[in-house]
């Protein structure tokens, strides 16, 4: 979480996908099945699910499976009443959701479907009564291992619905399902530097804080120090565009240096990669400076991109090769992405271009005021503005008034900003923002100062996709009464503060499928400050290397969940994922951490001399009395212990089931709180310090299936 008016302070802190359906009119809903060729069906009755806001289960109308089915998804309940299952998978891959419902309206209703992190609205017809049942089959993607499914009254649906059951198919597969669907599907390749061929240096593996190992993916990385010096990987796919995450020294005065790198295909150059370190190297006391003297530098990494001009096919090796005529001392290798990048898009039907309206990118000019206006005169004629490929220069916000904006893609639109300004800030209304990069020049963190990626109230049912934001101060920053965003295939990397926040009363909320990476903060944060965080979900993201703070953070709330993410890598005063009372209002509801693997996660909180956890619960300003549910997490090679459970208040409902912790440098499940948790199913092995360590007069109560501990 980055600072908007919150005090200083440093904070502490996968196995599956998951699927949304968001109910969207006066439907009843009964089941759901699913097309052949894939396992048995799994008949999921509404009635047995977790029910919130004011979805409940009934029996006034006959025709029902099992012992009831699921109603309140009534006006008065629009945008918050859903209903959740679990679905286990052998394997990843197609299947199905059939919705057995009764209609009884008159007239055709839909729902919204999320898929994994897509979005779609699925019709339900009328079924004449609400005594009569129908079913609608819906494809779906699932990840190997736990899935949730979630049926939703969205703000921007109809409503009025009562459900029956979920039928899931399932893909089939051999093997125990496992935290192999973890994470986000993304678009590139990523090769590690130390696992391709290199004449250089290997630097690693060092998960101390201050050294450059530390903030290198899997705390490895390779550094090339002499002409000739090189790393070298074979393409498993054509590519034509590559991003690097590289390393260089700061300049004496701490404003960074430039420098070049040779780059090779198959032993033919292709034109220098350019790098920089002015957006690297911060030093001193939090929230940190550009001034070398001031000591304990860190935040070593930066990215680079280019797209090569061709399509390299896959078997191409590529080379990273410090020449002559690189003059940079050293440079630290990290990994390279590569991907097909695609044509720049074209005009879609129901935009007008913004070049039509006077905004000329790949100029001197400052674009803001033109496209604030040309936004505005779009939205007059009641169609989207599309930016066409170029660079827009932006020196304040873009208002975003309930407007489409849309770009020829992340590779070939760019915002850039101008110091520590310029982002998009959304001021109420329905907007839809995609496909295209914000390039932030921040090269400091400035709460006061800095502008945000995306930033601001997004109204009701918001779209943002397709979205690449780095060198701001947040990535985003959504603030109440932002309800019914979704935020999905997003690239948020190397931010002076927070990835993600969702600040305040936002509610129903998902941010899905994106890549997270070098955030100076929480890389993914649910704040209720002033106002609860509602009914919202961070689901199938990969988060690497926060360089202060998690990988998802939830202060206070209610009806919150952190599924399926995969994060690997934090830095200091940092746990993967941390529940917590530390900031914001105490939790008014249940919070549920479900599906995620975590891996080389936890870490020192230097200012306090502790070892912070994988999964990390902390009663600090308040009781945590709401239940919190931990389910089917995986931690792999903890840098401390695998759960920890602190501090001076109590955590009266911990609820653990299916948590796998393998390999940790201190205990397996470690408490110091007062209060009282279950654990169920909950396997340690290879814990360095003891399997279990509980002190506070925490009562555990043991479940069966617990081995190892």
């Amino acid at each position: 979480m980055s600072i908007h008016a919150r005090a200083s302070r440093t904070r502490a802190a996968a196995a599956t996908a998951t699927l949304l359906l968001a109910v969207t009119g006066a439907v009843s809903l009964d089941a759901a099945a699913a097309p052949p060729a894939v396992a048995a069906p799994a008949v999921l009755e509404a009635e047995s699910a977790t029910l919130s806001g004011g979805a409940a289960a009934e029996r006034e109308h006959p025709g029902y499976t099992g012992t009831g089915y699921v109603g309140g998804l009534t006006d008065p309940n629009k945008g918050r009443a859903s209903l959740t299952v679990g679905v286990q998978s052998s394997a990843a891959g197609p299947g199905s959701v059939t919705v057995r419902y009764a209609n009884g309206t008159g007239s055709d209703k839909t729902l919204t479907l999320t898929a994994g992190g897509g979005s779609r609205q699925i019709t339900l017809p009328a079924t004449g009564d609400w005594a009569s049942w129908s079913t609608v089959d819906v494809p779906v993607s699932y990840a190997k291992g736990a899935n949730s499914l979630t049926l939703a009254f969205g703000a921007g649906d109809s409503g009025n619905v009562n459900i029956d059951s979920l039928t899931a198919t399932t893909p089939t597969g051999s093997g125990d399902p496992g935290p192999s669907g973890a994470g986000a599907t993304l678009p590139f390749t990523t090769y590690e530097a130390e696992a391709g061929s290199f004449k250089g240096s290997a630097v690693g593996p060092d998960r101390t804080y201050l050294t450059v190992a530390s903030e290198a993916s899997g705390r490895q990385a390779v550094r090339l120090t002499r002409t000739g010096d090189y790393v070298e990987i074979k393409l498993t796919k054509a590519a034509n565009a590559v991003n690097l995450r590289y390393s260089l020294p700061d300049s004496a005065d701490g404003t960074g240096l430039d420098a070049t790198l040779g780059l090779y295909a198959d032993g033919q150059p292709l034109p220098d990669l350019r790098l920089t370190s002015r957006y690297a190297w911060v030093y001193g006391a939090y929230p940190y400076t550009n001034h070398p003297g001031e000591g304990q530098a860190h935040r070593f990494f930066d990215e680079t991109r280019v797209q090569l001009g061709r399509t390299l096919p896959a078997g191409t090796v590529l080379r990273l090769q410090k020449d002559a005529d690189n003059q940079a001392a050293s440079y630290t290798v990290d990994l390279i992405e590569a991907e097909e990048s695609g044509a720049a898009a074209t005009l879609p039907s129901g935009y007008v271009s913004a070049r039509d309206l006077g905004v000329t990118p790949d100029d001197s000019k400052d674009d803001t005021s033109a496209l604030n206006a040309a936004l505005e005169t779009a939205k007059g004629q009641g169609k989207g503005l599309f930016l066409p490929a170029g660079t827009y220069t932006v020196s304040d916000h873009i208002d975003l008034t309930g407007v489409k904006l849309r770009g020829a893609g992340v590779w070939h639109t760019v915002l850039r900003g101008t110091g520590l300004k310029g982002g998009l800030f959304g001021r109420g209304g329905t907007s839809t923002v995609e496909n295209l990069m914000i390039d932030g020049q921040n090269t400091v963190r400035d709460d006061a100062g800095g502008h945000a990626g995306i930033e601001g109230d997004f109204g009701t049912g918001s779209v943002i996709k397709n979205v690449w934001i780095q060198h701001t101060k947040v990535g985003m920053w959504i603030s109440g009464p932002t309800t019914g965003l979704t935020a999905s295939d997003l690239r948020i990397r190397n931010t002076y503060a927070d990835g993600v926040n969702l600040h305040g009363a936002v509610r129903n909320t998902v941010v899905s499928n994106s890549s997270i990476r070098g955030t100076g903060d929480d890389a993914l944060a649910m704040w209720s400050d002033g106002a609860a965080v509602t009914d919202s979900a961070f689901r199938n993201n990969t988060v690497q290397l926060p360089v202060l703070a998690n990988g998802a953070a939830v202060y206070g709330g209610s009806g919150n969940r952190v599924e399926n993410n995969l994060v690997s890598d934090t830095v200091v005063a940092a746990a993967g994922i941390t529940v917590s009372t530390r900031f914001g209002q105490p939790f008014t509801g249940t919070t549920t951490v479900a599906g995620n693997v975590l891996r080389r996660t936890g870490s020192m909180e230097v200012n306090w001399n502790s070892k912070l956890g994988a999964l990390w619960v902390y009663a600090d300003q308040s009781d945590i009395t709401q239940p919190v549910v931990l389910t089917n997490n995986t931690v792999e090679d903890s840098t401390y212990s695998g759960l920890l459970v602190t501090w001076q208040k109590q955590v009266s409902d911990l609820r653990v089931d299916g948590l796998v912790i393998d390999r940790t440098g201190h205990h397996g499940i470690e408490v110091n709180a007062a209060g009282r948790g279950s654990f169920s199913r909950t396997t340690v092995g290879g814990a360095a310090d003891g399997a279990l360590s509980v002190g506070g007069g925490f009562t555990v109560q043991r479940g069966s299936g617990n081995s190892g501990w």
